[in-house]
């Protein structure tokens, strides 16, 4: 089962503060709601991809509660078929007409995981 890229997907509670300790630690914005039309910031959501070589994380402001393990595949559908074939509760589904389409599951010790093809 191949789950593609990587990133951390971190909830914080003030982007900008967020955005300044990552980027001294070497990071780079390299997409977010306010250079992404598609999705764009709003009042109360705000996201930023940041990159340092070969990591990659994400700041999500009002987006999610918890930090999630984020895995980007390039057909979440079948992963979604073999997961469910093994028996793995998932708690949010993909749909084959969703133009965004993203599984949620977690871990035995209650980590979020996001599965997520774009």
């Amino acid at each position: 089962m191949d789950l593609g890229n990587f990133s951390m997907s971190l909830a914080v509670k003030n982007i900008e503060q967020s955005l300044e300790f990552y980027e001294k630690l070497g990071f780079n914005v390299i997409d977010g709601g306010h250079m992404n039309e598609a999705f764009k910031d709003s009042d109360v959501m705000k996201w930023r991809i940041l990159e340092n070589s070969s990591v990659k994380i994400g700041l999500f402001q009002g987006m999610f509660q918890d930090n999630i393990l984020t895995f980007n595949p390039k057909n979440v559908l079948d992963i979604q078929e073999q997961l469910k074939s093994q028996g793995i509760n998932l708690v949010k589904e993909a749909r084959t007409e969703d133009s965004m389409k993203s599984i949620v599951l977690h871990d035995p010790d209650g980590n979020q995981i996001m599965l997520d093809q774009h």
